[in-house]
């Protein structure tokens, strides 16, 4: 129930700014074109945001027949999870990373990246996978797949409020829409609440799924030198990801350089690794 208490309120939020963006370019009219697409994206977030999300990254099935070791490693750290199997994605990429997306656990899906799948040794390997699992186990992928579809909605229309207000789109405060000032006001700060949002719903959910794959893996080890493996090749070689769907990853796939530390959906790697070294194994 938290889960689904944080995703209605997630939602609202989210519905929040970008009826506030719509008002800001046309007023009252622009608020109802803004509340209807919003219910609108509302139903497809829900939905179809775990397809949206792969098709950004251009990640396709991948059968048994291809990737034997892959789907029988899933399997039993599914049937650990007691959750059924989740669909298998490779994005065709060399920067190592993984995600999971999906609605609900029978609605389940886990990406990988082609990079991971050569830098990682066994051990590794099932310490990630136990980590995406442990998403889908926890029940928060939906809010996490929700979050990403709306983020990046909101973060593109406020970019169409601030071009708008550069091209006159904007009327004098004492009409019905808001002044251009106010429209750039909402374009520079809709994407910082889409992000302080998902930073909220991300921290805490990182630690948790750590915690909880490692259970399921058996093992602390193979996870922490994943962690750490996969940090320093996302530092080297990052990946070109939308900044509304970072929070999706294992680890932050941009390169944490600038201001986007500020918004970082990650935890620290150092105290991650730290706290699962420091992890006595129980029950998962």
């Amino acid at each position: 129930m938290g889960n689904m208490f944080k995703t209605a309120l997630l939602l609202g939020l989210l519905t929040a700014m970008l009826v506030l963006i719509g008002g800001a370019v046309g007023g009252r009219q622009g608020m109802m074109i803004a509340f209807i697409f919003a219910l609108a994206m509302n139903f497809a977030s829900y939905w179809f945001s775990d397809k949206i999300v792969l098709s950004m990254y251009r990640a396709h099935p991948i059968e048994e027949s291809q990737a034997p070791g892959l789907h029988a490693m899933i399997r039993r750290l599914a049937q650990r999870a007691g959750i059924p199997m989740p669909r298998v994605y490779l994005i065709p990429v060399d920067t190592p990373n993984a995600f999971a997306t999906g609605r609900n656990p029978e609605h389940a899906a886990v990406a990988v990246t082609e990079g991971i799948m050569r830098i990682l040794n066994e051990d590794e390997l099932e310490g990630v996978l136990a980590h995406e699992l442990a998403h889908v186990k926890n029940r928060d992928v939906l809010i996490s797949t929700v979050a990403a579809t709306l983020a990046g909605a909101i973060t593109y229309l406020a970019h169409m409020a601030q071009w708008a207000a550069f091209w006159g789109g904007g009327r004098s405060d004492d009409e019905e829409g808001g002044s251009p000032a106010a429209m750039i006001l909402m374009a520079i700060l809709a994407p910082i609440a889409a992000m302080l949002v998902q930073m909220a719903v991300s921290r805490a959910r990182e630690y948790q799924a750590d915690a909880t794959g490692a259970r399921l893996a058996g093992r602390t080890y193979g996870l922490a030198a994943a962690l750490g493996k996969l940090h320093m090749a996302s530092q080297a070689v990052p990946l070109q990801a939308n900044p509304a769907t970072a929070h999706l990853f294992i680890v932050n796939p941009l390169t944490g350089r600038s201001l986007m530390m500020l918004f970082s959906t990650h935890p620290p790697i150092e105290e991650r690794i730290a706290r699962l070294r420091s992890m006595r194994l129980g029950a998962a």
